[in-house]
């Protein structure tokens, strides 16, 4: 079975899943953030720094980066997130601009001015779209979707807001019914998302859910977390 933990930004796929592969004994894609892909796509940039066009490599760059790694599993796996997500991040700034906290004045019916330079955006994500559909219904068996009920990370390295993530996390629900992917929503604690994923799959549990969970943070806590501007401030001194 091959299991795309979806949501949005600060939905918590990233500790599920690494918990989720201790609890049921499948393993675990491993595709880089695009935090880690930031210093090499764009160096010295953070994520809301980016113009339109670095955005879409960075995109393009966290697209094949997931579907080299998927490509290493013959059976079963657990992926953070999926193409979709990626995209639909894309798609979504059509609307509340690239850096979407610079809209937040704008009501729920508004969206920014549709320039030029948007214009284009928004064909290069309708393009790309075609493409990022068609490999996540080739490559995923089902959606284990974490909805948006947690607060969005204060670490400086998501430009997003409420507005944002309500209108991702509508869209990847949305997508998945119309690729045709079951989508299962799965709420709570991790705790109670890892017991839940293993009863709706019929997977056996191989350790106790604090286990699983103590396991996932410490591989959580090894990645570089931090932003650009902290890395470069460390390279001055």
């Amino acid at each position: 079975m091959r299991i795309a933990i979806s949501g949005t930004y600060s939905s918590g796929k990233t500790l599920t899943s690494y918990a989720l592969a201790h609890y049921v004994g499948i393993p675990r894609t491993r595709a880089r953030t695009m935090r880690e892909l930031l210093p090499e796509a764009v160096p010295g940039k953070t994520l809301e720094q980016c113009t339109a066009a670095e955005l879409v490599q960075l995109i393009v760059r966290r697209h094949v980066d997931r579907a080299v790694h998927e490509s290493r599993f013959e059976g079963s796996f657990i992926s953070d997130g999926s193409s979709l997500q990626e995209w639909i991040y894309g798609a979504v700034r059509v609307v509340v601009g690239i850096n979407p906290n610079d809209s937040v004045h704008l009501s729920e019916l508004e969206s920014v001015e549709r320039t030029a330079d948007i214009r284009v955006f928004d064909a290069v994500m309708e393009q790309l779209g075609v493409a990022f559909k068609q490999h996540v219904k080739q490559t995923y068996d089902v959606f284990v979707h974490l909805p948006n009920e947690l607060a969005l990370a204060a670490d400086g390295h998501r430009p997003v807001n409420e507005r944002f993530r309500s209108m991702a996390d509508e869209r990847l629900l949305e997508v998945a019914a119309e690729l045709g992917i079951p989508a299962h929503v799965v709420g709570g604690t991790v705790e109670e998302r890892l017991v839940e994923i293993a009863r709706l799959f019929d997977l056996p549990a191989l350790m106790s859910p604090e286990e699983a969970i103590a396991k996932a943070q410490a591989e959580y806590e090894a990645l570089d977390m931090r932003t650009e501007s902290d890395r470069a401030s460390v390279i001055v001194r």
